[in-house]
């Protein structure tokens, strides 16, 4: 039972990296009718916390809105740093040292998570699982970057607020497992949407540029909004209830860089070269090795 346990976790983790490789996706489609990196965070957020209110009100009706002290500091934080400082770090990170470097940072986000596992809930680290976050991170780094670095961009302060990135992705895991088992996927979501949505609108303020959001930039947001956040992040965390080991979860979401390589490919003509096939090839070997237990990794 244990180990079916954790196989549909995985599994449930798994889509929700796919779900999220759309991501890009809608990034260029909002940035092709004019909507600014702010508007695209803030929409995303804003539409995936109004889907969510009936999803929520048809499962457990307006009774399951009201929850408890822990669970509400549970959302407030992956909210406020799992979805908003993440967003806000690698931004600035990206406009700093560039996107290719921007990304190697990020990616460090297994390193993160591992190292708080072992801090909070004294997870060991095995070979097994020291293989497969190094796979995964080389694997990453060549499938976005196709081995091309930006170097000669390389700055203090975008090199931290690359690497705050990777941790604040990294803690995503960790902060979901101070939820509680009796917590619904949906309403945990619902108010992880609205912190981040608050938190987004305060700190970018997406309204001053002088955008006007009109209807195909509500369409693309709200698609970003149900896709790649509210069912993503809702199987994400179903799958977190049912896996043991936290550090396994951010290499089998890294089967995002690969949807979203191959979306670029087919959808927008991007090149893709041997490094970058060399990549996806070690992104699902590290998933594989994640998921490829022996009798001494228990």
């Amino acid at each position: 039972m244990k180990k079916n346990r954790g196989f549909l976790g995985g599994a449930l983790i798994f889509l929700a990296g796919v779900l999220w490789g759309t991501i890009g996706m809608f990034v260029k489609e909002l940035n092709r009718v004019g909507a600014s990196t702010d508007v695209t965070n803030f929409l995303r957020q804003t539409s995936a916390f109004v889907l969510m209110i009936p999803v929520c009100l048809i499962k457990g009706g307006a009774k399951s809105l009201k929850v408890g002290r822990r669970t509400l500091l549970v959302c407030a934080a992956f909210g406020v740093v799992c979805h908003g400082l993440t967003n806000i770090c690698y931004t600035i990170a990206v406009n700093t040292i560039g996107l290719s470097s921007s990304v190697v940072l990020l990616y460090l986000a297994p390193v993160f998570t591992m190292c708080f596992s072992m801090l909070f809930f004294k997870e060991r680290l095995t070979g097994r699982k020291a293989l497969g976050i190094l796979i995964s991170i080389v694997g990453s780094v060549l499938t976005v970057t196709n081995g091309a670095f930006d170097l000669k961009t390389l700055a203090v302060s975008g090199i931290l607020f690359g690497i705050g990135s990777g941790v604040c992705y990294g803690l995503a895991p960790i902060v979901w497992k101070f939820a509680s088992d009796g917590d619904s996927p949906y309403v945990v979501n619902l108010y992880s949407f609205l912190f981040a949505a608050l938190f987004l609108g305060i700190w970018m303020q997406p309204w001053s540029g002088g955008v006007t959001i009109d209807g195909p930039m509500i369409f693309w947001g709200v698609l970003f909004g149900l896709v790649a956040t509210a069912a993503a992040y809702t199987v994400y965390y179903m799958g977190l209830h049912l896996i043991t080991e936290s550090s396994r979860v951010p290499v089998i979401a890294s089967i995002e860089v690969v949807v979203a390589t191959l979306l670029g490919v087919i959808l927008y003509g991007e090149a893709l070269g041997p490094v970058g096939i060399l990549g996806i090839v070690l992104v699902l070997f590290a998933i594989f090795v994640m998921n490829f237990k022996k009798k001494a990794d228990h």
